[in-house]
């Protein structure tokens, strides 16, 4: 039996952030010991890097996006024109001009490719490493985000380190990503909803209410006073980590900063205009308020009605006609990943912060004709045939930007039809090995005890992309 040190937690942090006033009083001691009795943090102080994940939960088309096939035949190459783009040489769809117009910003990866051909599998391999090619309900093993935020977790700071604005968890039914062993104290702050709706916002952030937080102050400095005793007879330094994070939700609670950094209509009508009046720009913006207020770790997924009928990228012709799918959403997710992208530079965040768009796997570069299911967006009346992509994890591109890297370059290549790699091959581990040395965390060395306290590598056979790392180490904020 792994040692109390070792014991993953077993009360989740956002349990007590969204307690609020309601519930600060109501958490016992044991909870919050638990909570935080987790294993040493990685010595050191590691660089004040961030990444955005930007998931495009179902998988994106490659062909229709960033790795078009102009010349192949009609049964695979799709209806959509190529466009040139700011890096010379590069063509990408005419379905993302924005992107286009600042190639010279992200590089475009072509060449990752894993064995999960189903969204679960494919989602786990990519986001935690998991090799199995089989979907199962939920992680075996913590996704990066998790792991990265548990690593990372002894810095001081009023945010939570990591944040899901429409956050990656679930498919359908299936849970894609999680902490597994590492223990439900390290999910992400989940921030639900639309965030362009006028009437959104987040509770239990940044209460304004003078009398509320006297209330809530008074509660804190009764139980502290109660909970003296305990802390001089203590000598493990438990109960000086309970304190540290107890002040840290006080502090989410009260704070300005907190309050800010999720208010968007802190920001000038031409940059929300910029991103889009829509949920995918909002997201993203809020994305980059995050980072710049200082977390670490931001997560956001694009589905919902901006995808269409079924709400995601899973473009089966039983779902969607793929084109008219493709051609809905484009302006939406053209607009928040430029803006978002742009934005990164334009406010020196460019060192510091990664981002990474993608999704599980891409699609089959042979198009399938299959009768719709039924009518909706981009979806055709119910046995009507239509054509659509289905799921191929043999090849899949992604873009990334920040970070340091340098841009305006494309790494990797498939085959004439898009099907196959055929120059700088990676897989998951190489992905998350690259994600990890962006954030300073040593992923060759590193390990978290499982739920048996065996020691267990973050990264197994995986190397940072040599041409999605940084030129150098990431310094202030710019």
């Amino acid at each position: 039996m792994p040692s109390p040190a070792q014991r993953p937690p077993t009360s989740s942090r956002r349990e007590f952030l969204h307690a609020g006033l309601r519930g600060l009083g109501s958490l016992s001691l044991p909870s919050l010991l638990r909570l935080r009795a987790a294993s040493p943090a990685q010595e050191g102080n590691p660089p004040a890097t961030a990444v955005i994940l930007v998931w495009l939960r179902g998988g994106c088309s490659h062909l229709d996006t960033y790795d078009p096939k102009p010349k192949s035949t009609s049964d695979y190459r799709g209806p959509f024109a190529t466009i040139e783009s700011r890096t010379p040489g590069l063509h990408l769809t005419e379905l993302i001009p924005r992107q286009a117009s600042i190639s010279d910003k992200f590089t475009i990866l072509r060449s990752l490719a894993h064995t999960g051909g189903g969204h679960p599998a494919g989602s786990l391999q990519m986001l935690s490493g998991d090799p199995d090619a089989q979907d199962k309900p939920k992680p075996v093993y913590p996704d990066f985000m998790t792991v990265a935020h548990y690593m990372r977790r002894q810095r001081a700071r009023a945010l939570p380190n990591y944040i899901g604005v429409n956050p990656v968890t679930n498919y359908d039914g299936f849970r894609i990503a999680g902490p597994s062993y590492v223990g439900p104290a390290y999910e992400p702050f989940a921030v639900s909803g639309d965030p362009s709706d006028p009437k959104f916002q987040i509770l239990n952030i940044g209460l304004t209410d003078d009398g509320q937080i006297a209330r809530l102050q008074q509660k804190v400095r009764l139980r502290t006073s109660l909970d003296q005793f305990r802390r001089a007879a203590d000598s493990s330094g438990v109960m000086d980590a309970m304190n540290r994070f107890e002040t840290q939700a006080l502090e989410l609670l009260t704070s300005r900063q907190a309050a800010e950094a999720f208010d968007l209509n802190r920001e000038s009508p031409k940059t929300r205009d910029r991103y889009g009046r829509h949920q995918w720009g909002q997201q993203c913006l809020m994305a980059r308020r995050l980072v710049e207020a200082g977390v670490e770790i931001v997560t956001t997924t694009f589905d919902g009605p901006l995808c269409g009928r079924v709400a995601n990228w899973d473009d089966h012709a039983v779902n969607h006609h793929v084109f008219d799918a493709l051609a809905y959403r484009a302006p939406y997710f053209d607009q928040a990943v430029s803006a978002l992208i742009e934005d990164i530079y334009a406010r020196g965040l460019d060192r510091r912060v990664l981002v990474v768009v993608t999704g599980e796997f891409g699609r089959t570069p042979r198009i399938s004709y299959v009768a719709s299911s039924g009518p909706g967006q981009a979806s055709a009346a119910a046995g009507v045939v239509q054509p659509g992509r289905d799921h191929w994890p043999n090849a899949n591109s992604m873009i990334w930007a920040g970070g340091g890297i340098e841009t305006g370059r494309v790494i990797g290549a498939t085959d004439s039809k898009g099907e196959e790699v055929v120059e700088s091959r990676v897989g998951p581990q190489d992905f998350l090995a690259t994600i990890y040395h962006h954030l300073g965390i040593d992923y060759e060395h590193a390990t978290i005890p499982n739920l048996s306290g065996r020691p267990t590598p973050i990264v197994t056979n995986g190397k940072a992309i040599a041409g999605l790392v940084g030129r150098q180490s990431a310094k202030g904020d710019g």
